[in-house]
Order: structure tokens, then C-alpha cells, then sequence
């Protein structure tokens, strides 16, 4: 091994870590909330949440395996069985994420029938196609023997050399297979995003005005209030924009190089750089990482859901605190009682129930 191959096989195996807790930690929430498992998202993080945990377990270790090793992990037919799953899960992920975007874009554009629109059995058939559109391409890659491991990334997938004799074939089939997962998806998260930041804007805008005209008509205001309320119209704007380039842009850093990566392979005549072609596959397997802390971690009912289950688990129960507090004010108030008498409480002293 040398520097390069220790370097990616720690960031492989970083990866893998991150990739493992962060997806379980989802699914656990996912399965102790109530409130989680009534949304519709729920359903599409789920899948997705899948997808990236079988493809921890059972691609990401085949690929350090060979970067340590630096030769084939397992036999041919194990190898092709993981690489029916390297297509099938990629694929399903990135449908899933399509139909999240989607799912949001609903949610902010139609905001009064998003129930009636967008309701669990729609979901459910919504996942079905991504199964079975899925289940296209990685059957018929393995049914074609397509599949096996390929140097290039050191790991299990689609492999050039395993279908030289197919030709145009195998070219054409690469070709719809990013063009109907990668590119489609990357259009449906640009139109969908770009169209819920258009509305979201929108409301800003009318938030804006009305902040505007109320601060207008208060001439007596601090100067430091009205300070305040200029500086959390430009957060609002921010944090928007925030989100919507997190989503596209994970999403275009992870799998892009890798997607041009597997293209220019087809065509072009001389060799790519096998440490190129590890480090595309490295930053296509970190979106199974980043996905729970894009859609599900750093949102509010996930961020409370944690915060019960650490409480749980260390024997902690979240109203200890407010039940302290109570009690010292009572202390207080019994104190405050013998000594004046009675008297009703200042506006400096706690209110005894």
C-alpha cells in the first residue's frame, strides 16, 4: 500500500463510522416517534435511510477490503451480488431524494391541500417505482454479467472489462442509467428547490414589507430594536438559500465526479488514475453520510427525539430541571411569607402558587 491507498482507506473506513451511527440514530428515531412515523417524509427518509445502511454493511467494507489488500475481495459470484447491490441501492437513493424534494416543494407551494395531494399511499407508490426502477438496471446488469470488480474504484459494481464484447451496448446502457437516476434527479432537485426558494422569498418579501411599514409607524422605537428586526429579515433570507444549496449541492459534490467519471471511462482512450477513480467512489459513498444530517438530524422533531432517548438512556428525565426550579421558588416564597408577613410579591420576587 502506499500514501495514497492508506489516506482513502482511513476515509473509507471514517466514512463507513459516520455513515452507520448517523443512519441508525435516524432509524431509531424513526421508530420511537409517533409523530415522525404519521409524516409522509418519514416514509421516503426511511428508504433512504436503508438503502445507505445495506450500503455500509456490505459495499463500503468490500472497498477497503481492497484498497488494503490491493486485489479482487471475495469470489465472482459474491462480487456480482454486491454489485447488484451497489447499482440498486445508488439508484434507489438517489430516487429517494427526488421524491423528498419533490415532497417538500408540494408542501411550501400548496401549503392548504398538501394533505389531500400528498397522502401515505401516494408515497408508498411513489417508493414502489423507485424499487422497480431500480430493480431494472441492477438485474439487468447482473443478468448481462455486467457486474464484478473493477480496479478502477476498487469495488464491486458495473465493470468495463467483465463487458468489453458487449460494446455499444454497455455504453448505451451506462448512459440511460445516469441519465435516468443522476441527471434526473439533479433536475428534479433544481426545479423543485429553486421553485420552493422562489416562494419562500416571496413570503419574505411580504414579511419584509409589513416589518417595513410597522417599523415606519413606530417613531419612538430603539434604534437597536429596529436593528434587530433588519438583521433577522436578512437570517430569514439566508437561512433559505442555506438549505436549498445543501440539498443540491451534497448532492452534485458527491455523485458527480464519480457519474463523469464513469462516462469519460466509456470514451475516453487513455487510462484514468485509479487514485482518481477511489476518491470519486469515496465522495459518492459520503453522501450516504451526509444524507441523515441533510434531511433528518438537523431538523427540529429529530433534534428533540435525540434529546428524549439521551435523556432515557441516562436515567435522565428532561422536567428535573424545571421541577428544581419550582421547588426554590417555593422555598423562597415560604421564606419571603415569614418574614413580611404576608405581603403581596414585588415584581422582583417569584409568584407562589
Amino acid at each position: 500500500m502506499d500514501a495514497a491507498d492508506i489516506v482513502a482507506s482511513v476515509l473509507v473506513l471514517g466514512i463507513i463510522i459516520v455513515s452507520l451511527l448517523s443512519n441508525v440514530v435516524v432509524l431509531i428515531c424513526f421508530l420511537y416517534d409517533p409523530e415522525i412515523r404519521k409524516q409522509v417524509p418519514g416514509l421516503f427518509i426511511l428508504n433512504l435511510t436503508f438503502c445507505n445502511l445495506l450500503l455500509s454493511v456490505s459495499n463500503m467494507p468490500l472497498t477497503l477490503i481492497g484498497l488494503i489488500t490491493t486485489g479482487h475481495p471475495g469470489g465472482s459470484d459474491f462480487c456480482q451480488i454486491v454489485g447488484f447491490l451497489d447499482t440498486f441501492l445508488t439508484t434507489n437513493s438517489m430516487l429517494s431524494m427526488a421524491a423528498l424534494s419533490i415532497d417538500r416543494w408540494v408542501a411550501v407551494v400548496f401549503p392548504l391541500s398538501y394533505h389531500s395531494r400528498i397522502r401515505h399511499r401516494d408515497a408508498v407508490l411513489a417508493l414502489a417505482y423507485t424499487w422497480i426502477h431500480s430493480l431494472c438496471f441492477s438485474t439487468v446488469a447482473t443478468c448481462r454479467s455486467w457486474v464484478g470488480y473493477h480496479h478502477l474504484y476498487a469495488s464491486c459494481t458495473l465493470c468495463n472489462v467483465r463487458a468489453r464484447a458487449a460494446g455499444t451496448q454497455f455504453i448505451i446502457f451506462t448512459v440511460a442509467l445516469h441519465s435516468l437516476t443522476f441527471l434526473l434527479t439533479l433536475i428534479v432537485l433544481c426545479v423543485t428547490y429553486l421553485k420552493v426558494l422562489k416562494v419562500a422569498r416571496f413570503h419574505c418579501k411580504r414579511i419584509d414589507v409589513i416589518t417595513m411599514q410597522t417599523l415606519l409607524l413606530l417613531v419612538d422605537i430603539h434604534p437597536s430594536v429596529r436593528q434587530k428586526c433588519l438583521d433577522e429579515q436578512r437570517q430569514r433570507r439566508q437561512r433559505a438559500i442555506k438549505k436549498i444549496s445543501t440539498f443540491i449541492g451534497t448532492f452534485v459534490v458527491c455523485f458527480t465526479p464519480y457519474v463523469i467519471t464513469r462516462i469519460v471511462e466509456l470514451f475516453s482512450p487513455w487510462p484514468i488514475s485509479p487514485h482518481w477513480g477511489v476518491l470519486s467512489k469515496c465522495l459518492a459513498y459520503s453522501k450516504a453520510a451526509s444524507d441523515p444530517f441533510v434531511y433528518s438530524l438537523l431538523r427540529h422533531q429529530y433534534r428533540k427525539t435525540c434529546n428524549l432517548l439521551a435523556n432515557k438512556v441516562l436515567k435522565r428525565s428532561p422536567l428535573n430541571s424545571s421541577s428544581l426550579r419550582m421547588e426554590n421558588t417555593a422555598a423562597q416564597c415560604q421564606n419571603n411569607s415569614n418574614t413580611t408577613n404576608n405581603i403581596q410579591p414585588t415584581a422582583n420576587k417569584p409568584v407562589c402558587p
